[in-house]
Parts: structure tokens; C-alpha cells; sequence
């Protein structure tokens, strides 16, 4: 049997710098399965990504330079500089240091690798992909909501490729699936050509195949030494979904490749993108030519992934936690949410993701967001880069007709709202005002009772 394990050292201890991150922390998942010992350090504060890593128990402590100790290799979070104490004991220590990208190509080196790039779409598209081929064949993965996982002579190892300061470029996949190019980031893309070229670079380092969604202009014009595969609804597209249903129970669709056809695939799954990402999903199972009916017997399974689209139910009202936080990923869930609750009034509370990013799309978030029936706006989510610009959360509510303030401090707005569905959305700290909601939901709810 081939040994595919990447060549890790068992005696070090792997130190993750960082390691609350979503791509971090399912890093260090990986690598805990790969048969090392993990730490790391990071903030006090909860996060939801830090679960996964006490049930493994890794151990995670307060930044503090006194945690590095001889014998350990260093990953260090895409967040932070060389100045960072911890990183600066080490190299003072002569002890290697990685980056989080660098750090990833070195583990999927072994294994035919897919990577999921694309401006909105990627935690989703990589969720689903794992799951099915984890279903199919072993696998290993590194999804951006936090989960990891290696498996023993795992045959593919799926990877979210984030672009954000062009993070994806020290990797080389087998495959790549892009989702879309969109002008996200201000605070460090100059513009969308400045998005284009990034791809274009990346496009590069693929070695076998690239399959684009087929209606972004900017993905028909990458260029690259490897076939790209384009997939849509449209005629032009090499993997087509036609006579596509939706329904409160999810959406079922032909799927035709160049003319051939592959079959009926039906998931549990709501909005318009799902079916595309699914597409994406089968068009890379089927080069590698995995069983159809395995694959469709996967999709049925599929749960989500955290934090997309993720629901509860307290009393009559539907909660839904999602992370968009761009205008078109905005719209895409709403779109899911129409689907899935055509009858329900659709309630969002909207955090604003960085003030860059709120100023450079302003009008584009008050445009998608007015099409939910009753906005909410907190106030907006900084970032360690980024603490304060030239727009507040009161410039994006007066350009919404159905739009208002909300504050942690009183969510009791919320209360008025029967049968319905909220959907908090945001990359920040949104949860926060969500569970507020739902401790005065439950309370509410028991003295109903």
C-alpha cells in the first residue's frame, strides 16, 4: 500500500500561531491526524472554530513568547507579521517557521489536490466536495469553517485556496475549482483587474484541470496550460443543469457534459449557487472518475457546512446564521431563503464587514439587502487592520427603505416578529448579537409556556 502521508515530523511539536482561524484551525486538525502533537496560541475570546480543537484536545494558549520551546516548528496565521513575539523567539531559537500557504503546499504535495478558489462560494463549494468524495474514497480536507481532517492513505485532499492578499499563490494543485472573480478586499486589491491577475497567476500553478463557472466574464478569459472546464445552465457551458426544479425540500437537475447525459442529481440544498457549486462537485468527481451513483448518494447527506446558511428553530421563528458579507453573497442567501420559506416573512440583521469594504460598496449592500422584508444594521465589525473610516452603519440604514439601527444592548425589536425567519449575516462577531436574540426568544418562549 502507498504511503501518502506528507513527510511530517513525528518528534517536533507543530506550534500554530493564530490557531483560532478558520483555515488554521483546520490545519491543525489535520496535522493532529496526521499523528503529531499540536498547540497554539490565540485570543481569549470564544470562537466557534475552537470546539473542533478541544475535542481533539489540542491545547490552545494566550499569545505569550514563552510558550516556544525547543524541538517545535512554527505555522504562523495569515494575520500576523515576523514581529510578532512568538514568531520572533522562534527565529531567534533557529526553530522553522512556516507560513499558513507555504505550510499547505507542503501537506498536499502526496495526494491528487483540488483547490477551492473564488471570491464567495469557497467554504461551501470545498464543504460539499469533501463530503462527497470522503463518502467515495478517503480523504483528507481543509475547509474555511474550521474543519480539518486527514484520513490514512487518503487518495484526494481538498482545500479551501483563499486569495486575500494573494495567500492561495504558494500552492500547486492537481485540480482547481473557481467559483468566481469578484472585486472583494479594498483594503488590498486596487481593483477588479488587480482580482483578475491574481487568478490569472494561479491559474498558473494547476496541473491538471481548471473548472470555471462559466457566466463570470473575467473567468472566460483565464488562460492556462491545463483544460478549463466551464460549468453553468447555458448552452456554452461544458457541464450543464437543465430542467432545474427548486422546492422547499431542495432542487433536483439533469446534468449534461458536452452533450452527454450524466444523469439526475438532487440536493438538499436551497438558492441558485448550490446548484452551481454542485456542479463544480460532480464535474471534478467524474475526471477522476468516480462512480455517478456514488456521488449522487453523497449529495443526499449533505448538512452544510458552519456558518452557511446554518439554522435552529425556537418556537415559531426560524434563526439562521450565515456569513455573507459581500453584496452577492448577500443576495445568494436570500435567494436560499426565498426557496426554502416562499410563505415567511425574512428578517436580516446585517454586521458590515471591515469600513473599507462598507464604503466601497455601499450602495450595493443597500440595493441587495433592501430585498429582505426588514433590515437590521449593527453597528460596523472592524478588524486589527482597520478600526475606524469614513462611513458608519447609520449611511448604509438611510439608504435602505426597510432598514434600522439594532444594538446588542436591545434587540427587543426583534420580539415584534411571528412565523418568521431572521437571518443574521456577517464575518465579524454577529454571532454575539444572535445569541442575545435567542436567550430573549427562549425567555419569552417559557413564560408563554
Amino acid at each position: 500500500m502507498i504511503n501518502n502521508e506528507p513527510e511530517l515530523n513525528k518528534d517536533t511539536t507543530y506550534f500554530f500561531v493564530g490557531i483560532k482561524g478558520t483555515g488554521m484551525s483546520a490545519m491543525a486538525l489535520v496535522v493532529h491526524d496526521m499523528g503529531c502533537k499540536v498547540e497554539g496560541s490565540d485570543i481569549e475570546k470564544y470562537t466557534f472554530t475552537q470546539k473542533g480543537l478541544e475535542d481533539e484536545g489540542i491545547s490552545v494558549y494566550p499569545f505569550n513568547p514563552d510558550n516556544i520551546k525547543p524541538g517545535m516548528t512554527l505555522i504562523v496565521g495569515n494575520a500576523f507579521k515576523d514581529d510578532q513575539p512568538e514568531v520572533v523567539r522562534a527565529k531567534e531559537m533557529g526553530l522553522p517557521v512556516y507560513r499558513y500557504p507555504e505550510f499547505l503546499e507542503e501537506l498536499i504535495k502526496n495526494f491528487t489536490s483540488i483547490a477551492v478558489c473564488g471570491a464567495h462560494g469557497k467554504t461551501s463549494t470545498s464543504g460539499l466536495l469533501a463530503h462527497v468524495l470522503s463518502g467515495i474514497a478517503p480523504t483528507d480536507y481543509l475547509v474555511g469553517d474550521g474543519t480539518g481532517n486527514a484520513t490514512p492513505d487518503a487518495r484526494f485532499f481538498v482545500y479551501e485556496a483563499d486569495e486575500y492578499r494573494r495567500h492561495f499563490m504558494p500552492t500547486y494543485p492537481d485540480y482547481a475549482i473557481m467559483t468566481n472573480i469578484d472585486f472583494d478586499h479594498p483594503d488590498y486589491y486596487k481593483g477588479i483587474d488587480d482580482v483578475f491577475d491574481a487568478f490569472q497567476t494561479f491559474a498558473s500553478h494547476v496541473k491538471k484541470g481548471i473548472f470555471a463557472w462559466g457566466d463570470d466574464p473575467y473567468l472566460r478569459k483565464i488562460e492556462a496550460d491545463v483544460p478549463v472546464y466551464y460549468y453553468g445552465t447555458k448552452e456554452k457551458d461544458d457541464f450543464r443543469a437543465t430542467d432545474i426544479k427548486r422546492t422547499t425540500t431542495g432542487s433536483t437537475f439533469n446534468v449534461v457534459f458536452r452533450g452527454k447525459n450524466l444523469g439526475r442529481f438532487e440536493i438538499p440544498l436551497f438558492g441558485e449557487h448550490n446548484v452551481l457549486n454542485t456542479l463544480a462537485v460532480i464535474a471534478v468527481a467524474y475526471f477522476e472518475e468516480v462512480d455517478l451513483d456514488e456521488i449522487k448518494r453523497e449529495l443526499l447527506t449533505f448538512k452544510g457546512v458552519k456558518r452557511r446558511f446554518s439554522q435552529i428553530k425556537i418556537g415559531d421563528m426560524t434563526i439562521i446564521d450565515d456569513y455573507a458579507h459581500h453584496p452577492s453573497e448577500i443576495k445568494a442567501t436570500l435567494d436560499a431563503a426565498r426557496q426554502e420559506y416562499p410563505n415567511k416573512e425574512i428578517i436580516v440583521v446585517f454586521q458590515p464587514h471591515t469600513f473599507s469594504r462598507t464604503i466601497a460598496y455601499l450602495d450595493d449592500f443597500a440595493k441587495t439587502l433592501g430585498k429582505a422584508d426588514k433590515v437590521f444594521v449593527t453597528k460596523i465589525y472592524g478588524s486589527p487592520r482597520e478600526k475606524s473610516g469614513h462611513v458608519t452603519s447609520q449611511d448604509l440604514v438611510d439608504k435602505i427603505d426597510n432598514g434600522n439601527l439594532i444594538s446588542e444592548d436591545n434587540m427587543s425589536p426583534l420580539l415584534d416578529y411571528k412565523n418568521a425567519v431572521i437571518i443574521f449575516m456577517g464575518a465579524g462577531d454577529i454571532q454575539k448579537y444572535e445569541r442575545t436574540y435567542e436567550e430573549l426568544l427562549s425567555h419569552l418562549s417559557k413564560k408563554v409556556n
